[in-house]
């Protein structure tokens, strides 16, 4: 496991930003953004409520494409850079060619008529797979995520950690190698989270798919990825990368010292950025 920043570089992107600027109308939401994702790596993404982190992370997965004012649209390959609205340059963000994606997002969005095996397949059954074969990989999915008791409940039956289980199971069915998350347990209780976050790490640790998250909590951050990502406030303009501590985590990792070195770190960076911003 890269136990560096260093170590972490060296490996080929899944996902490359580079100069990437977005707005909303007249809203600068992400300015002039370069950023390199590598294979089977995880990233957080750290910063102030509304200062662009989902918008980065929409970019990414296509679920927001590129203003024009912006340069080329994500899917695009690599070009000069051209020139955006104020004079500046503008321009690509690129995906390895198999960075296939999966999503997970704050709310579970769980069809409430359909059983929990039945949503986790569902990405499968679009994708016009075999009931035999959709279902088969469905459990799978969810013995992975340790809810293969539930498949046959309901979502109002199920707790928000158990909804949010079945969301990650849903992200994962289709095997994706990025799995995008946008504070998939940011509504949970702290127990619930802390839960969530060593299942999804371990899952990382084994099956070593990329992932990028966005969260509000940097010891969150710290904990399950290998780089802490700052932003400032927005626009959002990255500020500090943090290589977090190595090795495997539990849940007495949330007390080392050096996970709260690191989150010292990275709050003082966000800060700093706050302070600058205000003082403008």
């Amino acid at each position: 496991m890269p136990d560096s920043a260093s170590k972490i570089s060296q490996l080929p992107p899944a996902i490359r930003l580079q100069h990437v600027s977005h707005a909303f109308g007249a809203v600068e939401v992400v300015r002039d953004v370069s950023l390199e994702i590598p294979v089977g790596s995880f990233t957080a993404l750290v910063g102030p409520s509304g200062c662009g982190k989902t918008t980065i992370l929409r970019l990414i997965g296509g679920l927001e494409r590129l203003a024009r004012n912006s340069g080329d649209t994500p899917d695009t390959p690599d070009t000069p850079d051209t020139p955006a609205r104020g004079g500046t340059t503008r321009r690509a963000l690129t995906r390895a060619s198999d960075a296939t994606m999966g999503f997970a997002f704050q709310e579970p969005r769980l069809l409430p008529w359909r059983s929990v095996l039945e949503n986790v397949a569902l990405p499968l059954e679009l994708q016009g797979e075999s009931l035999a074969g959709r279902r088969a990989r469905a459990l799978d999915a969810l013995e992975r995520m340790q809810l293969a008791d539930a498949a046959e409940r309901f979502p109002h039956q199920l707790s928000g950690g158990m909804k949010m289980r079945a969301a990650i199971a849903r992200a994962l069915v289709s095997r994706p190698r990025v799995l995008l998350l946008d504070e998939p347990f940011g509504a949970l209780d702290e127990v619930t989270r802390h839960e969530l976050d060593l299942a999804l790490r371990t899952l990382w640790e084994s099956e070593r798919f990329t992932a990028v998250l966005v969260t509000h909590s940097i010891p969150e951050a710290a904990f399950l990825a290998e780089r802490i990502v700052v932003l400032s406030p927005r626009p959002a303009a990255i500020v500090a990368e943090i290589a977090t501590p190595s090795g495997p985590r539990d849940l007495h990792t949330w007390t080392r010292d050096d996970l709260g070195a690191c989150v010292r770190t990275a709050s003082d960076a966000l800060l700093a950025a706050i302070a600058e911003r205000r003082t403008r």
